[in-house]
Order: structure tokens, then sequence, then C-alpha cells
């Protein structure tokens, strides 16, 4: 894999490309041909996941072990310009799933499992990819139980519903940071060539919940209309992680010392 320019935000190693070239990247993996299934996957960090990050070791580590850590979130992006750095976008899951499966239709197919959500969300999923995407096959999906913890038996099975299908293409929806806990933990053992942690991706791809309008995300103000709607689920992301995502950027700006890079 082309090695992919990154800059240190707080600590993390953060992808520099922006959205288009961001999927050219994931999709060249894809196309290349090799002799053994080599699991390369994605993250993408913001300012929660970083503020979780820190009380979180597992988290911390699955982050810095990502082949791709994608600046998904607006704080990520002026955090880069504060710091003199080149990140000029969000680049976010949904950027992610919708360039990918596009190129992907496009340049002849291939077989795609997801894995998390409820079986009704990802039967919605199957019958619009099937719309959408119609050279790409679904060859598997997978409702984990909804716990904080898997045991060894109920990861044996969700690998080897994995494994048995085959496919090019993993999208995890379990939230973070059990998502990327998972893939990180599991990587070593799933015969897929591409993983990503895409999160809500599933419910805004399937319309259980909307993203707001184009307007807000030019603005960087994505999280506004959603902090509004549901303000006890998200008061936390904008009242507690950004202030503590911001201090770190203003220690690592003015000559601190952050959290060591990898």
């Amino acid at each position: 894999m082309t090695t992919i320019p990154r800059e240190n935000i707080a600590g993390f190693q953060v992808d520099t490309l922006g959205a288009t070239d961001s999927v050219e990247s994931v999709l060249r993996h894809l196309q290349a041909q090799c002799d053994a299934v080599s699991c390369k996957w994605l993250a993408c960090i913001n300012p929660h996941s970083f503020a979780q990050s820190l009380s979180d070791p597992s988290f911390d580590s699955a982050l810095r072990h990502a082949d791709w850590l994608i600046p998904d979130g607006s704080g990520i992006v002026l955090a880069s310009g504060l710091l003199g750095g080149s990140i000029k976008e969000r680049v976010t899951g949904s950027d992610i799933f919708y360039g990918v499966s596009a190129g992907m239709n496009t340049t002849g197919g291939g077989r795609v499992f997801f894995l998390g959500s409820t079986e009704e969300t990802l039967a919605s999923i199957k019958s619009r990819m099937a719309r959408d995407y119609p050279k790409l096959e679904v060859v598997g999906t997978y409702s984990p139980p909804f716990k904080a913890e898997y045991s060894d038996a109920e990861l044996d099975e969700m690998v080897e519903a994995i494994n048995s299908v085959r496919p090019d293409i993993l999208w995890v929806g379990m939230t973070a940071p059990k998502q990327e806990k998972w893939i990180h933990d599991l990587s070593p053992r799933l015969q897929v060539k591409f993983a990503a942690a895409i999160g809500a991706v599933f419910d805004f791809y399937t319309g259980n919940v909307k993203r707001s309008h184009p307007v807000f995300q030019r603005l960087h103000l994505e999280w506004l209309p959603r902090l509004i709607q549901q303000p006890r689920r998200l008061w936390r992301r904008m009242g507690v992680s950004a202030p503590i995502f911001v201090w770190h950027v203003l220690l690592q700006r003015f000559g601190s010392n952050a959290k060591a890079g990898p």
C-alpha cells in the first residue's frame, strides 16, 4: 500500500488527503493484486473520539494502528490550520462509503459485507445497495448482540460468518469506540482486503437518521442541527470533548507536549 501523507494533530498522525484522494487510495488497495489477503482498515478521528481515547488505551491503540485515519470532524480541519498543517477538508465515513461503492461499481464490482446495526436496517441496506450499486454483491450481513463486550464464541462466530463468504470490503457500523477496537483486534483473522469503521453511515444510508443540510456541512456546523435534535445524546461531544481537544491542540501549538505520537 502506498504511504499516505499524514500530520500530527494533538499526538495522532492524521491523513492529509482530501475526500477524493482518500477514496482513490482505498480503491487502489482494493484493485491491487496480492498473493495473500492483507486486511487494511480505516478509522475516523474527530474531537470526540480524541477525548475518548484519553481514557481508553485500547481505543487509543486502535486509532494509532489504523491504515487510514481520516479527519472526520471540522475541529480536526480547524486544528490543522492553527498548527500550520495541510488538511483542508473533512473526510467523513460517508465520503468513503459512497466513493468506494461508486468506484467499485464502475470498475467491475466487488463483494461486500455489512456488520452492525439491526436486522431491519441491514435488510434495508441490502435492498438499496442492489438498486444503487448493481455490480456490487452484498454477500453477507450480521447484526451482533447489543452489548458492551463479546464473548470469544461470539467473536469466533462473527469472524466465521465474514470469512466464509470472502468479501472484498467489510463495512462495520457498531459505533465508536467499539467498532474500531473490534477491527483492530480481529483484523489479523479477517480474510478481507479492506475494512472500515463507519458508524452512523448505516443509518444515514437507509434514511433512519438525516445528515445536516450541506450548508451546515460547508460552514463546519454539521453538529449543530444534530445537537438540537438529540441534545441528551450529543451534548457531551460539544460541552466536554471539544474543549478537551482544543486544550491539547493549544498545548501543541504553543510548544507544550501533547500526547506523544507513534
